[in-house]
């Protein structure tokens, strides 16, 4: 009886709860801004750990010399792509054969992919198609199918530094202002909805992971909160809170329910 000698690779629900994931981040230097990536490497260190840190591009061009100061302070490794043809983009395709080799390798968990081109739409789709992780980081601009490809997309404007932000003109000077709109405060009832109990109520963690799952770059700090938590509070005539003891873990959770489920039920 022969054995199956297909790779396996680390499934989302095999790892551990105490495994550090292990990440390969790649960057792409055309479409990233330098400014970024101090918010972007403690952004990555929420989901693993960065075991390869790599940035494409032409490092004979002036265009990235905000990049080369700051590749040995965070030990990037630059890859030295050249451009062979004008309005070609040789960056995009190095990056890729890297990230294929890297998967190949059967070391990482998952991967994080740093750019606002949507040409990388196909590459998050095959990671993921290996049971690898996707994280996405791009600007405002990036193309919704890259998003889309992605398991959690991070726009890189929340990641700028404070005062960077303080600097830039009164419109562009926060990534998002308080207020949540009628179309965002339906996308998370209805997360709530998805997941909830019976009486209404739904672990707030359990409805963080299913508004991901439909819409990866969903994230509170576009509409001024640091926290989901505190999102959820800005709005009490839409949703109400409530902490709760988790059973036999000697630990407090946060739970919440619609205000229109409760309405219903007294009805």
């Amino acid at each position: 009886m022969t054995k199956n000698l297909t790779p396996k690779f680390p499934s989302k629900l095999e790892l551990p709860e105490e495994h550090q994931a292990k990440l390969a981040v790649l960057i792409d230097a055309d479409n990233a801004q330098a400014s970024i990536i101090e918010g972007l490497l403690a952004e990555v260190a929420r989901f693993g750990v960065a075991s390869v840190r790599r940035i494409y591009g032409d490092w004979t061009s002036n265009r990235l010399q905000s990049w080369k100061k700051t590749l040995l302070q965070y030990s990037i490794q630059p890859v030295q792509q050249f451009g062979y043809t004008s309005g070609k983009n040789a960056t995009d395709s190095a990056l890729i054969i890297d990230a294929m080799d890297l998967l190949y390798t059967r070391r990482f968990d998952g991967f994080c992919l740093v750019s606002s081109d949507s040409d990388f739409t196909r590459l998050a789709m095959r990671l993921r198609e290996e049971g690898l992780v996707v994280y996405g980081f791009g600007e405002k601009k990036t193309p919704e199918p890259f998003v889309q490809a992605c398991d959690k997309f991070i726009y890189t404007e929340v990641l700028r530094p404070e005062e960077e932000t303080a600097d830039r003109p009164a419109a562009a000077a926060k990534p998002a202002e308080k207020g949540v709109s009628k179309p965002v405060v339906r996308l998370i009832a209805k997360a709530v909805d998805d997941v909830s109990e019976e009486s209404g109520w739904a672990q707030l963690g359990s409805v963080g992971s299913n508004l991901t799952k439909v819409r990866p770059d969903f994230d509170s700090r576009l509409y001024g909160f640091k926290k989901f938590s505190d999102l959820i509070r800005s709005l009490p005539d839409a949703f109400e809170l409530e902490e709760r003891p988790l059973p036999g873990a000697g630990q407090k959770a946060l739970y919440v329910r619609c205000r229109v489920h409760e309405k219903r039920r007294k009805i």
